[in-house]
């Protein structure tokens, strides 16, 4: 049977733009999936996830944020590491996202969204100095590292080994080495004389 251009079922290549229709998973619940995970611990770590994808997505603009506005004698150092740790978390974000997209749920996405769940405390909108800078982002590390560990305990705790693995060797592994790299640029250490000791 032939289907001839005039039918319903004729195809083309206009894009269908502009088409709206209802939400297929409200944001916060779970499906089913065939992982070997009951509900409950699914329900809890995309819920533990979603919280520490807020906080990651803002700590990860938050380098971006002071890549641009870096200054001052180390802005080629700090430039760099800014913006190398920028994709590092953008790294974790997907990962994140991804795993919680895995246990069923539905991942956080949208700025507006991001602004009203995270823990991290907002940044003034205008350029700060370099320590200011470095003590807001080893601040927003403190608060992924705080929860991150409190959620690989309970994930471990319920048998979610995929969540856990996440946690501890992605999230965990990636802030701790990010935290040693900024936290050097603060110690008040000499820059070309070191400190005078008489010797005995």
């Amino acid at each position: 049977m032939s289907i001839s251009a005039d039918t319903e079922f004729a195809r083309s290549a206009r894009p269908l733009s502009g088409q709206r229709a209802h939400e297929i998973q409200a944001f916060g619940s779970v499906v089913s999936m065939p992982i070997v995970l009951d509900e409950k611990t699914r329900r809890e770590s995309q819920t533990n996830l979603n919280q520490l994808l807020a906080d990651t997505i803002t700590l990860r603009d938050l380098y971006k944020k002071h890549h641009w506005q870096v200054s001052g004698p180390t802005f080629y150092q700090l430039h760099l590491l800014f913006d190398r740790h920028f994709n590092e978390q953008n790294e974790l974000v997907d990962l994140i996202g991804e795993r919680i997209m895995i246990l069923g749920g539905v991942s956080v996405a949208m700025s507006a969204d991001v602004a009203e769940m995270t823990l991290v405390p907002r940044p003034p909108k205008g350029r700060e100095e370099v320590p200011v800078q470095i003590s807001r982002l080893l601040h927003a590390h403190e608060i992924v590292l705080r929860e991150t560990r409190a959620m690989a305990r309970l994930a471990a705790q319920q048998g979610d080994d995929g969540t856990n693995d996440l946690l501890v060797s992605s999230v965990i592994r990636m802030n701790e080495t990010q935290v040693w790299f900024v936290a050097e640029h603060v110690v008040d250490g000499p820059l070309v004389h070191a400190d005078e000791q008489t010797i005995e």
